[in-house]
């Protein structure tokens, strides 16, 4: 896995850090913790572990429904946003199979982005800068504006 953490960021780098991580289920709690280390310094008001909780959701997604005829990789950022925090979780799957579903009570399944779109204060689904697919959450209200 690689990673980057950027120390000091400002209004034209607003990138606070970011992973790459492989497509297997082993990555999910990697990103985790990884996550967990990289943002505790930035002492955010909103929960850390509502954070890990849906990044683990994210790339959990990403893992199960990326796809690629070349070997591929799951890539993590997060950013600050005026007084909010973005996470971007990318893989190559397709856009448009990105969806909220309605499990039955008995599925094991499927209840991802519906742990996402009731905690974040946002998400955003999409085709990825990188190619692929692209699906962000932002937690508001993260630190004080400046």
């Amino acid at each position: 896995m690689a990673y980057a953490i950027d120390r000091y960021p400002c209004a034209e780098s607003p990138r606070l850090g970011a992973m790459t991580l492989h497509p297997v289920t082993e990555s999910v709690p990697r990103a985790r913790r990884w996550f967990r280390k990289f943002v505790t310094p930035y002492q955010l008001t909103c929960s850390i572990d509502d954070c890990v909780l849906l990044l683990s959701e994210l790339v959990t997604n990403a893992v199960v429904h990326g796809t690629s005829d070349a070997p591929w990789l799951v890539r993590v950022e997060w950013f600050r946003a005026e007084a909010s925090l973005r996470v971007e979780v990318h893989n190559p799957g397709l856009p448009e199979s990105v969806r909220l579903r309605c499990p039955e009570a008995n599925d094991a399944h499927g209840r991802g982005l519906l742990l996402v779109d009731s905690i974040a204060d946002s998400w955003h689904a999409g085709p990825s800068r990188f190619g692929g697919t692209v699906v962000s959450f932002e937690m508001a209200n993260t630190w004080s504006p400046s």
